[in-house]
Order: C-alpha cells, then sequence, then structure tokens
C-alpha cells in the first residue's frame, strides 16, 4: 500500500484572469485551496501580483522528482 502524501503549491501570477483560469484549473484536477490569497503591488512592472497556496494528497510517496504541476 502507498503512502498517502499531502502536496503543496504556490501559484502566482498578476491580478488577471488567467491567474484564475490557473487556480480553477488546479481547482478541477483535486488540489483544494491552502489558506487566504495574497496580494501584492510590483512596482517596477505596475501591476499586482496575487499568490494562492493549493494542497492536494495523493496516493504515492513524496519525491522531489515529483512534478506538481502534472499531479
Amino acid at each position: 500500500m502507498a503512502k498517502r502524501t499531502t502536496l503543496y503549491r504556490y501559484l502566482t501570477g498578476p491580478d488577471d484572469a488567467s491567474f484564475c483560469h490557473r487556480v480553477s484549473e488546479a481547482l478541477s484536477r483535486g488540489w483544494s485551496l491552502y489558506g487566504q490569497p495574497t496580494l501584492t503591488f510590483d512596482a517596477s512592472q505596475g501591476r499586482v501580483i496575487c499568490g494562492q497556496a493549493i494542497i492536494k494528497d495523493v496516493d504515492e510517496p513524496y519525491s522531489p522528482e515529483l512534478k506538481l504541476s502534472e499531479q
């Protein structure tokens, strides 16, 4: 029996529809929101940057070789 592991990712990007689509895609693949979203202002680019932590439980042991974006 494989060990159950919780994976963690932190998504970041400009505060626009593409960021929302990335988070929505992750949710549709079984990831769950973890904590509150974050916002910061990138003065050099003149835009707001969003961040959202997500987690997912998988039935395999953790390995640094795991490609989190493919889970």
